[in-house]
């Protein structure tokens, strides 16, 4: 049985997701994180050294990174649902979107998370972060004009980018990107992932805009 090492408050919520849309049968083994520091407990560590969620073990299969995470139970426990449509042209540009979401996306978005904390010190930092995260989220922008979904049709890439447009919405970044705050409302009412939220639980983003 595969399970999901969910640490609440987490990327780990996605994979969820993932699941839910595919039918697959899993269990979720729950962690929360410490109430002062906010960092996943001792017990994820074990699973994972370097105490990061999402973590998936299928028997003596442990996975550890959300791109390869999503790209491993759709070819694994998909049955050939939402994955590469295709062709070589559109069958790469989706497995670009499952290295970018983590590889370049997030990590604008994640610094002007922990900048945010600094107050005024980060202040000689905030318009770099703020170009950067006007450039990846109008990347996102334009790939979503005149189209539902990344690819088209609704993917696993949808899935791994989700936290992309959820957090950017909650930095109040969607007055510039209407095509995101489309997108995250269309994902966000899926019957699948109003499920994962059942199972997982409600992660908290901050305000949304």
């Amino acid at each position: 049985m595969l399970v999901v090492h969910h640490l609440n408050n987490s990327r780990s919520q996605r994979i969820l997701w993932l699941l839910e849309e595919l039918g697959a049968p899993y269990e979720i083994k729950f962690y929360q994180r410490d109430a002062t520091t906010n960092l996943a407990p001792p017990e994820l560590v074990a699973v994972n050294p370097l105490g990061k969620s999402p973590v998936i073990t299928d028997g003596d299969i442990t996975i550890a990174e959300s791109g390869a995470i999503v790209d491993y139970i759709q070819r694994k426990h998909g049955a050939g649902k939402l994955g590469a449509p295709a062709g070589d042209v559109a069958g790469e540009k989706y497995r670009e979107w499952l290295h970018y979401s983590e590889g370049s996306a997030m990590l604008p978005l994640m610094l002007n998370l922990y900048t945010g904390r600094l107050g005024d010190a980060a202040a000689p930092l905030r318009p770099r972060i703020q170009s950067e995260m006007d450039n990846h989220l109008g990347y996102l922008n334009s790939a979503l004009e005149g189209r539902d979904w990344l690819m088209g049709d609704f993917t696993a890439a949808d899935v791994q980018m989700s936290f992309v447009g959820e957090v950017g919405r909650a930095m109040g970044q969607m007055d510039k990107h209407p095509n995101i705050a489309a997108w995250v409302e269309r994902f966000q009412a899926r019957p699948a992932y109003v499920r994962a939220l059942e199972k997982g639980g409600a992660y908290n983003l901050g305000p949304r805009t």
